[in-house]
């Protein structure tokens, strides 16, 4: 059988991994790429649309990114750090201040970033104002929530931004604050309007995911052909009782061409 040589152990490993990697590359890597690319695409059409539009009237659900107008007061006694950001390329705290609006719900505000002091500690910043205020926003989604708030240099610090993290009866998401608003601080800067390479890369893993399985198809056609190619190019090794016989072999075709040539010779002096 020609292909008998798929069933040894070394081109069955073989053949699972180019497959698995293949398999993984088509159904896992590139959706996963391809995904992010509609999220990034998603993102940038929100962003684009809220800076466009005026706020909206702040209700129960809003989409991300949209840009909302908030009335109510802050309240600084439950206000935390999240703490582990990144701004602009250097570390940053967000400042996350509960407020209660009008209508008695209490949201979260992010009022923008500050610096560390020394690195690590949070430094001292600006209350937010008292009394009833209006704010514009843009709606944010709850971070994930793994690590629990903690207590540090009197303030309250937090691993992600979730109502659940800061307090209770706070509602889900946040509101990230405009530029020149009520008790705004340095404003986060909005993520930049550009596809990335997300696209690209989901060719990519589509493309290695062909290689893979071309040159294992090419490899299997070529060792199925006789010789094949992993074999073509080397010699057996002899055994030492072959080479020992084929040593033999060649003293005695050198002895026979002696005595061949001695005969000769003297048959000519008989002559003479």
């Amino acid at each position: 059988m020609r292909f008998k040589f798929l069933l040894k152990p070394g081109w069955l490993a073989l053949t699972l991994a180019v497959w698995v990697f293949a398999g993984a590359c088509v159904y896992f890597l590139s959706p996963w790429q391809f995904g992010r690319n509609d999220e990034r695409q998603a993102q940038n059409a929100a962003i684009t649309k809220s800076l466009k539009s005026d706020p909206v009237p702040f209700g129960a659900q809003h989409d991300e990114w949209q840009k909302v107008e908030i009335k109510g007061h802050y309240v600084p006694e439950l206000e935390a750090l999240a703490r582990l950001r990144t701004v602009l390329g250097e570390a940053a705290f967000e400042v996350i201040t509960p407020f209660k609006t009008t209508n008695g719900q209490t949201v979260l505000i992010d009022r923008g970033y500050v610096r560390p002091v020394n690195g690590i500690k949070p430094p001292n910043f600006d209350a937010p104002p008292q009394g009833e205020v209006t704010i514009i926003g843009l709606a944010r989604p709850n971070e994930s929530n793994e690590q629990p708030a903690f207590e540090q240099d009197g303030r309250k610090q937090i691993y992600s931004i979730n109502n659940k993290a800061v307090g209770a009866n706070i509602e889900p998401g946040y509101f990230q604050l405009i530029e020149n608003q009520p008790g705004a601080l340095d404003t986060l800067p909005l993520p930049r309007i550009e596809s990335g390479p997300f696209f690209s890369y989901a060719l990519q893993w589509i493309a290695f995911g062909v290689m893979a399985v071309g040159g294992w198809l090419y490899f299997t056609i070529r060792e199925a052909r006789p010789g094949g190619v992993l074999y073509e190019n080397t010699k057996k090794r002899k055994s030492i009782a072959e080479l020992l016989a084929e040593e033999g072999d060649d003293g005695a075709d050198e002895s026979g061409a002696e005595a061949d040539d001695t005969g000769q010779l003297h048959g000519t002096r008989h002559v003479t």
